[in-house]
């Protein structure tokens, strides 16, 4: 009898160690752990934030949105990719409208809208719709993508510097310091962060923070 409870009690103890250890383990270090690594780098749980001097928070290192001006004022802006929808080609500054087309280039309603794009863009940069380059026109896989191709930077610098008062070369450079070349050398293609271009050049919205 006494062997049956001392083997009952040490099961018992085993038992509650074990517990104790998962506890701690599960319960404790990994969450923590999973915290600590959330927290490291730009690409963090907080949504890939970035912040001005003041610590303001002005957009996504992930997520890009095409500032928008109201109708008929001056357009200071470099503008990322289309987002577009049925209602709206453009779309400008609605991440709503990111969702795929899933619409293949024969698709009749795909070539209007960017027809429809092409038009619009040649007409607010001042020049022929031939120079307008493919990715001003089409979305990205995610509908967000935060970059721009150096071609159609290049085409919206001579407005940028028109209506900031700073000179095309100004504007080209500040272009040139946020340009992104092929990752690790080979992969993707030469790219310009629009956000960081827009930050470089004063536009900000007012921080409520």
């Amino acid at each position: 009898m006494n062997t049956l409870v001392s083997g009952f009690v040490r099961q018992c103890v085993a038992a509650a160690g074990i517990l104790l250890a998962l506890t701690l383990l599960l319960g404790v270090v990994y969450p923590a752990a999973v915290w600590v690594v959330s927290r490291v780098g730009s690409n963090s749980a907080d949504g890939s934030q970035v912040t001005d001097s003041a610590g303001c928070p002005v957009g996504s290192t992930l997520i890009g949105i095409d500032p928008k001006v109201p109708a008929g004022a001056p357009d200071p802006n470099l503008h990322a990719r289309v987002l577009g929808s049925s209602d709206d080609p453009m779309a400008a500054g609605d991440p709503a409208a990111s969702a795929a087309s899933n619409k293949g280039p024969n698709n009749e309603d795909l070539k209007a809208w960017i027809e429809a794009r092409r038009t619009e863009i040649a007409q607010r940069e001042g020049v022929a719709p031939a120079a307008v380059p493919a990715d001003a026109v089409t979305g990205s896989g995610s509908g967000l993508d935060p970059h721009i191709s150096p071609e159609y930077a290049r085409l919206q610098v001579p407005r940028i510097a028109r209506v900031t008062g700073k000179s095309p070369a100004q504007v080209q450079q500040i272009v040139d310091d946020h340009t992104e070349g092929r990752t690790i050398g080979f992969l993707g293609q030469a790219r310009v962060n629009v956000l960081e271009v827009n930050l470089a050049l004063g536009h900000r919205a007012p921080c409520s923070a």
